[in-house]
């Protein structure tokens, strides 16, 4: 958010300014917002986005970029997920993918999905058919709950895991997995929408999280059948390439990938990627002001 908040603090500083400097200047809401959307809009067009083949980081996997998509490389998407959207400072995601018609600080932004790599260890997936999801949600719901006060403690909201808003789904041919949950921050008034998808491969998987509001729901899933085909490991890394010799086993299965890190860091990016609009709405208020402070000289 460090853009953001820059820009917030110049118009603040401008207001400062123009009252000790006694100035006449005036701006309306109207004239205001445009300036905000051409802050926004240089901010878009900012970003370098990639269509077709990309081959992620170190070669391990391939994205054929969907139609109707486009794809953010790792280090600007770093930048989209601390600088503009305020989580924490992490690892370098592999990248991000969009629809084709949003932009990171867009007013009509709706989701978008984070790719990153896990190296837990080879996945063995005999459990997949014996799982009763309804009982994994009870677990996974007191688990979010026994997790509030630590997040209290870290200065985030509290969080109710609602439910499943798509039941997991495990297709074993393919060693692809996705599920969706419902979450709840705080007191919003529209709850999330969780979108997780997890290609399994030979030392680990790829971790796809799609996340926007509820409402999203029925693009994504519209969607997802695109999206799980064009990732792919590539040879070498692929599930089939397991060597039980010398390769690593994970600790857990698919019961386990799918209850654990409910609360993830990209857990919370739907609200921080909206958080950019609270700033703007800020600015154009400080923006509205200023016919309050500018509309004529001070008095003396």
């Amino acid at each position: 958010m460090k853009k953001l908040v820059i820009v917030l603090f110049f118009f603040v500083s401008f207001i400062s300014v123009a009252q000790d400097e006694e100035t006449d200047i005036e701006i309306s809401d109207e004239e205001a917002a445009v300036l905000i959307q051409k802050y926004f809009d240089s901010i878009s067009n900012s970003f370098t986005w990639e269509h077709g083949k990309v081959i992620l980081k170190n070669g391990i996997a391939t994205v054929n970029v969907p139609e109707g998509y486009k794809f953010l490389d790792g280090k600007q998407s770093k930048t989209v997920l601390e600088d503009l959207w305020g989580n924490p400072p992490t690892e370098e995601p592999l990248g991000m993918l969009f629809p084709e018609e949003v932009s990171p600080v867009s007013d009509n932004f709706t989701y978008a999905i984070e790719i990153d790599y896990n190296q837990d260890g080879y996945i063995k997936d005999d459990d997949a058919a014996k799982l009763d999801y309804d009982d994994l949600m009870k677990d996974m719901q007191k688990d979010v709950l026994a997790q509030n006060e630590e997040r209290v403690k870290m200065g985030y909201d509290k969080v109710e895991l609602i439910g499943w808003a798509a039941k997991p789904f495990y297709d074993q041919k393919n060693h692809k997995l996705h599920w969706a949950k419902e979450i709840k921050f705080a007191d919003n008034e529209t709850n999330t929408l969780n979108y997780d998808i997890r290609i399994l491969g030979r030392k680990g998987y790829l971790n796809l999280n799609a996340i926007g509001e509820m409402d999203v729901l029925p693009q994504v899933q519209d969607d997802v059948d695109n999206i799980l085909a064009s990732v792919e490991f590539n040879e070498g890394h692929k599930y089939a390439d397991f060597d039980p010799s010398f390769d690593k086993v994970a600790a857990y299965g698919i019961g386990g990938l799918i209850a654990g890190k409910v609360l993830a860091k990209v857990g919370a990016f739907a609200l921080l990627a909206k958080f950019w609009k609270f700033i703007a709405i800020g600015v154009v208020a400080a923006f509205g002001g200023l016919k309050k402070y500018f509309s004529g000289k001070k008095e003396s």
